[in-house]
């Protein structure tokens, strides 16, 4: 049934209730406890993700806790499947006012010994799924006047742990290109915001070291998104004194930097345990993670 509506996404501060909010690689992660979190605030989320059936167990849930979601198949990677996303999102609920995009993968390990297919995987879905989902919404979203595009990126947008060389550039990819996306978009009531999470506990970190900070939980990330959905911002670190990490760095002399930089930032190669890892990154990029130099990710 389509409820067809003309509306914006409203002020900043504005309640979620009944606003329609798509996120994709729903199914597990911070993807599912970002739609859990933005359907018990009132919004009604569809669930994306390229595991069908964990979209659609999440969205049960998320009903059966008196909450408004459902759950469709999604490959970020794929445009007509975003097509597919979106519409049936729209027919089942009306227009989108907000689109978070969340799906990512990562691959760890020496730089050098990472195979092709999981660098080419990470910016498939890191970088062009990001960019496809993002020139949908903007494509959808202008005529209407306003909406909001919520891209859950990775402190690694702005730092370059080791062992995450490719990783850190395709968020290092997202940020560059959400900054001249937002640019672009001034004055179309388009809005675009960044939330960039240290490492997190979800089975995308499993085996990696969190570095001198602490090891953020889903709702961490949740509550951070939630809090950017009621009152929008450019970027949002988390947690949020992980910003004067770059800030800091950029302004110092280059060896006083890479101290700070080995001191705070994450090193994978040394901390990592590639054993834990390996059913992920062969589920994921289609190839384990890399154990040719010692205790890599």
């Amino acid at each position: 049934m389509n409820r067809a509506r003309t509306r914006t996404a409203g002020p900043p501060g504005r309640t979620l209730a009944g606003r329609v909010i798509a996120v994709t690689g729903a199914g597990r992660g911070i993807g599912r406890r970002v739609a859990e979190t933005l359907a018990a605030a009132g919004a009604q989320v569809a669930l994306g993700d390229v595991d069908f059936d964990s979209a659609r167990a999440a969205a049960r849930e998320i009903r059966d806790a008196g909450g408004s979601a459902e759950g469709y198949a999604l490959d970020v990677t794929d445009a007509d499947s975003l097509e597919a996303f979106w519409d049936g999102t729209e027919e089942r609920f009306g227009p989108i006012d907000v689109f978070v995009n969340n799906a990512g993968i990562m691959w760890v390990g020496h730089f050098a010994d990472e195979p092709d297919i999981a660098a080419r995987r990470q910016f498939d879905v890191n970088v062009h799924g990001v960019l496809a989902g993002t020139r949908l919404a903007a494509r959808r979203m202008r005529p209407r006047g306003g909406g909001h595009i919520v891209t859950v990126a990775s402190a690694a947008s702005r730092l370059s742990p080791r062992g995450e060389a490719t990783y850190a550039a395709t968020k290092h990819a997202v940020y560059g290109f959400s900054v001249a996306a937002r640019a672009e978009l001034r004055g179309s009531g388009v809005e675009i915001s960044l939330v960039m999470p240290g490492v997190v506990d979800t089975e995308l970190a499993v085996g990696t070291s969190q570095g001198a900070t602490r090891r953020l939980t889903t709702a961490d990330v949740a509550t951070a998104v939630l809090r950017v959905v009621r009152r929008p911002r450019p970027e949002t670190f988390v947690p949020r004194h992980l910003a004067l990490v770059p800030t800091v760095a950029a302004v110092l002399p280059a060896r006083v930097r890479a101290g700070l930089l080995r001191a705070v930032v994450p090193n994978q190669l040394a901390d990592g345990d590639p054993a834990v890892r390996a059913d992920y990154e062969s589920r994921t990029s289609g190839s384990p993670s890399g154990t040719a130099e010692g205790p890599q990710r």
